[in-house]
């Protein structure tokens, strides 16, 4: 479903708010989708002027977040636990809800460790590092 190009992506996230909108049928991601933009108010201005939302760039030091990369590390992170990969990330995510009681707020705990080792993958040029993803869970688990 989606795409390594970056406004072929966008679409996907637009296009499942229009639907929303117009009360049309949603496939399940597009379900997933848009209860996530319903959780991020903030986001729905830019979400509805799309010519804007397909071409704006958002350089880390405007301070700016980008709302399909912060909606896309949702959708990441509910699908790791649908399947329970990396295996053990459902039972780290029930001791966080637990702790903070929100499931949002989880998320967004644990989404924190995927944009770091997402990060390193790029920038580090290394792979993906499993063990050290669930040891950055495990370090939000002690400060909750």
């Amino acid at each position: 479903m989606f795409s390594t190009d970056r406004q072929t992506h966008r679409r996907i996230f637009l296009e499942a708010w229009r639907k929303a909108k117009a009360q049309a049928p949603l496939g399940p991601i597009e379900s997933q989708i848009v209860e996530l933009m319903r959780r991020h108010p903030e986001y729905w201005p830019f979400l509805e002027d799309g010519t804007r939302a397909l071409d704006q760039d958002f350089p880390p030091e405007l301070g700016q977040t980008n709302p399909f990369l912060h909606l896309g590390l949702h959708l990441a992170i509910l699908e790791q636990l649908s399947i329970d990969q990396p295996r053990g990330i459902r039972e780290r995510y029930q001791r966080l809800l637990t702790h903070l009681g929100d499931p949002h707020q989880v998320e967004h705990a644990i989404m924190e460790c995927l944009a770091e080792s997402l990060w390193r993958v790029q920038h580090q040029r290394l792979p993906f590092d499993e063990a050290g993803y669930l040891d950055c869970i495990d370090h939000r688990e002690v400060r909750a």
